[in-house]
């Protein structure tokens, strides 16, 4: 241990002379780690679940920065941890959406990652030490990575097993039984699942996959830089909601309306309705778009619509599920109405897959939402949903500390735990 140790001390310092780490970072780091817990008699028996650590390409406006040295010490003290066998980093390890709208428009998303990565190099250092350790990692692609391609992180991390299906997406199965299921969440999510189906006559031929939140989460990085002022809008209203009944089409993007517009009278940056600030040259987009471009309003005709990208969007959204191989599909208007009620999440993992015959799943687990969860399935023994919450400096759902999930995995029934690990080092079971 003690050598290893040196090892990564050294390693830091030649980061930090090239200019990509410092070792102020690490400084707090105990020179012997301690393990998170006293390990059992039974092996390695434990899955630790990460999710949501968005590391970013440049520290000025990245989500992790002082909780970076945190998530270093957790993970040199996991790898003193003698019962755990898999690490699992559920979605959005990699961050390519947080990014002002004044970030310099860029074509190659590959070059883009490989700078996330060597921006925290001594994270990647550290998780490969694990492995070394024989600890199994494992990533689950999140909606902010989505754009990552597999090919990269297997130059920095050899033999990582990577869990994907459909395209920016993956779901992990795991446990002695193959009992338990790991997912970001994202897929069930109408903002954040990958879309290969909208605004097909702007991208062309091109595998398009960013979804609505990818623009609003470049408005939200800039107004969140900007110092979050409060700027009052005059954005287009509408005033009355179709029947729900008579006319689901049209209520869906209703309700589709109703998120933009109390999102983006609680975002108010400084950019104006109609300045084209957006310019996006990935993905098949080549274009400078603004908010008037998404926001869902009235046209002449009656029908709500954006007027320029995701049109109709409540048209695409069963195609979308199919594409990205939803099991049991969910309306547009109840996926719209869940996107930001984290108890949506819970419901999905019920319908997907614990209460879903044609799977033997006694344990989900996601991330996405920021919001950490355990809860038993009422009804049904020895099954749970777990969200992993997050490792970003500041987080308004849990504000406490960080947060991760350990499964013990058995012949029989597994034990599910949700533990918080703060800032000076302490870790707590919360529950």
């Amino acid at each position: 241990m003690r050598k290893l140790w040196m090892l990564f001390i050294i390693s830091v310092v030649l980061l930090s002379v090239s200019g990509c780490q410092s070792v102020a970072e690490v400084e707090n780091t105990p020179a012997v780690a301690a393990p998170l817990w006293t390990a059992g008699v039974d092996g390695q028996n434990k899955i630790v679940i990460v999710s949501d650590l968005h590391m970013g390409i440049d520290d000025r406006y990245a989500e992790n920065v002082k909780n970076r040295s945190v998530f270093i010490e957790f993970l040199q003290r996991l790898g003193a941890t003698p019962d755990v066998s898999e690490l699992v980093i559920a979605g959005d390890f990699l961050d390519d959406w947080f990014l002002p709208l004044t970030y310099p428009p860029y074509k190659d998303s590959d070059a883009f990652f490989r700078q996330v990565i060597k921006n925290n190099q001594v994270v990647f250092d550290m998780l490969k030490n694990l492995m070394e350790k024989g600890i199994k990692l494992t990533y689950v692609p999140g909606n902010h990575d989505m754009l990552l391609e597999s090919n990269i992180l297997p130059e920095v991390l050899p033999g990582l097993v990577q869990a994907r299906d459909a395209r920016g997406l993956g779901a992990h199965v795991t446990g002695k039984r193959n009992e338990i299921v790991i997912e970001h969440g994202h897929r069930y999510d109408v903002f954040s699942a990958p879309d290969s189906v909208s605004n097909k006559d702007i991208t062309g031929e091109v595998a398009s996959i960013l979804p609505p939140g990818y623009f609003y989460a470049r408005i939200a990085a800039s107004w969140i830089l900007q110092g979050k002022p409060l700027i009052k809008k005059d954005y287009p209203e509408i005033y009355q909601a179709p029947d729900p009944k008579t006319n689901p089409d049209q209520y869906g993007a209703y309700l589709y309306y109703r998120i933009w517009s109390g999102e983006m009278n609680r975002i108010t940056p400084f950019e104006r309705f109609e300045d084209k600030v957006i310019d996006i040259q990935l993905n098949g987009y080549h274009g400078k778009y603004s908010i008037s471009d998404i926001y869902p309003v009235q046209q002449n005709d009656g029908t709500i619509c954006a007027p320029t990208l995701f049109k109709n969007y409540q048209r695409s959204w069963a195609k979308i599920q199919e594409n990205n191989q939803v099991g049991v599909h969910t309306s547009f208007a109840e996926s719209v109405a869940g996107a930001l009620d984290g108890n949506y999440f819970y419901k999905q993992a019920k319908r997907q897959y614990l209460e879903n015959p044609e799977f033997a799943v006694d344990v989900v687990v996601f991330g996405h939402t920021h919001g950490p969860v355990l809860e038993k399935v009422p009804g049904a023994e020895g099954k749970y949903y777990a969200n992993s919450g997050t490792w970003i400096d500041s987080n308004p759902q849990h504000p406490a500390a960080s947060t991760f999930v350990v499964i013990t995995t058995t012949d029989t029934t597994d034990t599910v735990e949700l533990y918080e690990y703060y800032t000076d080092g302490t870790v707590k079971l919360l529950k």
